[in-house]
């Protein structure tokens, strides 16, 4: 097993926000979804750790990114859909329909309610 293998080196990738205590924080729930999204399909053998932090190195060096990493994220996200593509896990279409999905239900969902697609306007 190399280093970049083990569960807690991914608290380790550059940019993770971090407490005092060294413990991952999230400014929205959803990165922490992202997060644990990504730690499930790590453990369950979908992609290595080496695997994950080149794909998130890639997006997070993209020339478009805020310089002060508030897109962070986001660009976690992208590296995840990219990496599911990329396994043939899932398509770049669904992933980006989906996307679109959650966007609208998050707009149509009422303040202080949580967001659910079925909150989506234009889902079937």
């Amino acid at each position: 097993m190399n280093a970049c293998d083990t569960i807690s080196d991914l608290v380790l990738l550059p940019g993770l926000p971090q407490s005092p205590e060294g413990i991952p924080t999230f400014a929205e729930p959803w990165q922490a979804q992202a997060f644990a999204m990504t730690v499930h399909l790590h453990e369950r053998g979908v992609f290595t750790w080496a695997e994950w932090a080149q794909a998130l190195s890639v997006e997070v060096h993209k020339p478009a990114r805020a310089a002060d990493g508030s897109d962070y994220f986001e660009a976690w996200v992208a590296a995840l859909a990219g990496l599911l593509e990329q396994k043939g896990v899932a398509e770049r279409d669904t992933v980006e329909a989906l996307a679109e999905s959650w966007k609208r239900a998050a707009e149509a969902t009422p303040h202080g309610q949580p967001i659910e697609l079925a909150n989506d306007p234009l889902r079937v």
